[in-house]
């Protein structure tokens, strides 16, 4: 499980250069006359989603009043970011180790499960806590023909396409907006979502929502590297050129 990201970023590199591609590892979303699978439009639309808490995911614990019981809270006078270390490690067992309680399975749980956990072992020794939990490194990348490409952290489980475009600045002038691709691991199986940014209409499955750990690519135009070997020839020949012309003068 803890290599999934690894391997996203391995095959997203791969399109880097192209809208096609294949892979034995992945699956791809396509349409047919405008319709998609039952499976990839669930990919593509899962309004039952919900953001699962996986290895080497970094959790805070807040419980309100009470310091001691909280690791980076935010109710706090001190910052919580994760800048600041403050926060718990899901371990390779799924577990993290909570103060005065020890060692809780937390992988596969949802942040509401988790809290609600939490909130039942605190009951134990407080009356009516009040407990926040959030994952601090819920990332969704996007890599290749953006004015900034980045990873950028977001705190919402569900956030949109154009959305976190606009974050990172729009595109670059050679970004292929045809055939921008979404890297989505779903249980065991990696997929692609491909969308064509420039037709009308099925505003769906354009600005289409995005979850922590997706990886957005934008590929470049075929004519990008022609444009860079432009750039290079050109200020040789013209340094020829203005040569010839200085000899030719004398």
């Amino acid at each position: 499980m803890k290599y999934y990201p690894f391997i996203l970023l391995v095959l997203a590199l791969a399109v880097l250069q192209s809208c096609h591609t294949q892979n034995v590892f992945v699956k791809e979303a396509r349409t047919e006359k405008g319709v998609l699978s039952p499976e990839d439009s669930l990919i593509y639309f899962n309004d039952t989603y919900e953001y699962t808490i996986r290895v080497d995911d970094k959790i805070s614990i807040s419980v309100w009043g009470h310091d001691e019981l909280s690791v980076g809270s935010t109710y706090g006078i001190y910052n919580s970011n994760e800048v600041y270390g403050k926060w718990l490690m899901v371990d390779r067992e799924g577990t993290i180790e909570v103060p005065r309680f020890g060692m809780m399975e937390v992988q596969g749980l949802t942040i509401p499960e988790l809290k609600n956990n939490l909130k039942d072992s605190l009951a134990q020794i407080l009356k009516n806590p009040v407990v926040d939990v959030k994952v601090l490194n819920r990332e969704i990348s996007l890599i290749g023909e953006f004015r900034d490409p980045a990873t950028v952290a977001v705190d919402k489980g569900k956030n949109y396409l154009l959305d976190m475009i606009a974050q990172v600045g729009g595109f670059d002038q050679y970004a292929n907006l045809k055939c921008i691709k979404v890297f989505r691991q779903a249980g065991e199986d990696t997929h692609i979502l491909t969308i064509d940014l420039t037709t009308r209409g099925n505003y769906n499955f354009k600005n289409i929502p995005l979850y922590p750990g997706d990886i957005v690519i934008a590929p470049s135009r075929s004519y990008k590297e022609f444009d860079r070997r432009i750039s290079v020839i050109i200020p040789f020949t013209s340094a020829l050129t203005s040569a010839a012309i200085f000899k030719s003068a004398f």
